[in-house]
């Protein structure tokens, strides 16, 4: 499993090996597809407004999501400088959530798919 996570979990994949970031860059054309899953006070607190807001500051296309299960999920996509910091503010968060936790891996662009057509960033109904 590739993920990267504020826990205690040890990073594997591209993310873990500089030189294979680079590659795996490179080969992406400098582009990155993330996908993040965070948990802690995280609905009802305008977290998904938020992501939305940034992403679309910051050019990235993807969609966010309010999970059943509490968490809010996420992907990315954009260059990967960008997709970086974009996971840095969703570790910060809005003023008034609260995250434990967020986990992130390398995605593909299947899972760009629920995204809304013709939207660069959507908000998606809860799964």
């Amino acid at each position: 499993m590739n993920a990267r996570s504020t826990g205690s979990m040890p990073q594997r994949g591209p993310t873990a090996d500089p030189h294979a970031r680079a590659r795996y860059d490179r080969a992406m054309g400098g582009q990155s597809i993330r996908h993040v899953a965070v948990r802690g006070r995280v609905q009802g607190v305008g977290y998904r407004a938020f992501v939305e807001r940034e992403a679309l500051a910051a050019g990235l296309e993807g969609w966010v999501r309010n999970c059943h299960d509490g968490s809010v999920e996420a992907v990315f996509m954009g260059p990967t400088d960008i997709v970086e910091k974009m996971i840095a503010t969703c570790r910060r968060g809005p003023y008034a959530a609260r995250v434990d936790a967020l986990d992130d891996r390398p995605a593909d662009q299947r899972e760009m798919r629920p995204r809304r057509v013709g939207e660069r960033f959507s908000v998606l109904p809860t799964a």
